[in-house]
């Protein structure tokens, strides 16, 4: 019979289990950034949740107070998830992370829980199990970002996004990448771009999103952690091959 665990992560768990994305590259780039900032983030009360099968990681959940979280969305009160993911299946798993995101929201008086999903990629969470457990669509956003809402009160103002995003875009005319390291696989996205760039004779401006401040001023995206644009149009919010960078690159200089 399997024996299932959760751990919650702090700094002494941290280095000797490690985080789940990326674990099998342990001595990259990407996974040694990610690491650090989760260190940083436990001292603004970050949650990162690993799920163990007989000791095996098979699982997590990431979540965050909304004025210390990596998603560009107004939610005072509310915790943000950034993460939800499982390698297993057909197990229930998801559904336990979740609910222990909503249990210890409830239990520390927030108005809800909020995450932000994209049917274009695998970089958020799928909404299936998210409405599957009432979570509701309260906003969207351009390129088919979806803020979805559990609420935990009654009578609250509900979470929004910005609505400045074309101004956003329209500030980064040279080739930009705008990223923050809450992703491990940040690392290789941007190093796709460069490499593109490069054969077309860019040289990308990197702007490190340094806190949430500078995210919610910059980002143009709901996502955050990772855009890529030139000449004010988004190339991609989560990683391209190089061939599909130069190709979207090589389109926007002939135009």
């Amino acid at each position: 019979m399997s024996q299932v665990e959760m751990l919650e992560m702090n700094g002494e768990w941290l280095e000797g289990m490690g985080s789940f994305c990326l674990r099998s590259k342990k001595n990259s780039p990407g996974y040694l950034n990610k690491n650090k900032w989760l260190n940083q983030q436990f001292e603004k009360g970050l949650h990162y949740i690993q799920l163990l099968e007989n000791g095996k990681q098979v699982g997590f959940i990431e979540y965050a107070d909304a004025e210390y979280s990596s998603r560009v969305v107004y939610a005072d009160g509310f915790v943000v998830i950034h993460c939800l993911w499982v390698s297993a299946v057909g197990k229930g798993y998801g559904t336990q992370l979740l609910k222990k995101c909503l249990e210890d929201a409830k239990k520390r008086g927030k108005k809800g829980v909020v995450v932000l999903s994209n049917d274009q990629t695998s970089w958020t969470p799928s909404k299936d199990l998210f409405l599957q457990h009432q979570f509701q669509c309260i906003a969207t956003a351009p390129y088919d970002f979806e803020l979805l809402m559990f609420a935990l009160q009654e009578n609250i103002d509900l979470p929004y996004f910005p609505n400045n995003w074309k101004e956003r875009l329209a500030k980064f005319q040279n080739l930009t990448i705008l990223r923050s390291f809450q992703c491990p696989y940040v690392e290789v996205a941007t190093e796709n771009i460069q490499v593109a760039a490069n054969k077309l004779g860019l040289i990308p401006d990197l702007i490190d999103l340094q806190n949430r401040e500078d995210l919610m001023e910059k980002s143009p995206t709901p996502y955050g952690i990772f855009s890529v644009v030139y000449k004010g149009q988004l190339i991609t919010f989560h990683r391209l091959t190089v061939h599909s960078v130069y190709k979207k690159l090589q389109k926007l200089m002939n135009s």
